[in-house]
């Protein structure tokens, strides 16, 4: 019986090892991993600028067919990121 578990134990190594390798790979090629982002980048600048303009969170969540988090992200993100004094006034950003 130890010898089936020594067997199996080595076949998981090597499992766990190609998986590494296949993974190191990809990201060495330039593969993205994760889920893919739900506004792209001229969104995310389109809802900053509304944002500053004083559209509310739920109606520029309708216009772009998300959620209001997803928003709220975008303004938390940009907020902290920003050198802009607009959106830092919410303690609640994130």
């Amino acid at each position: 019986m130890q010898i089936i578990a020594a067997v199996a134990e080595c076949e998981r190594d090597l499992l766990i090892e190609r998986t590494q390798s296949g993974i190191a790979r990809a990201k060495a090629t330039g593969k993205q991993f994760g889920r893919p982002p739900t506004l792209n980048k001229e969104e995310r600048a389109k809802i900053i600028k509304k944002l500053a303009m004083g559209i509310s969170v739920s109606e520029l969540a309708r216009e772009f067919k998300t959620t209001r988090r997803t928003v709220m992200r975008v303004r938390a993100y940009y907020a902290f990121y920003s050198d802009d004094k607009t959106f830092k006034s919410s303690p609640n950003s994130f």
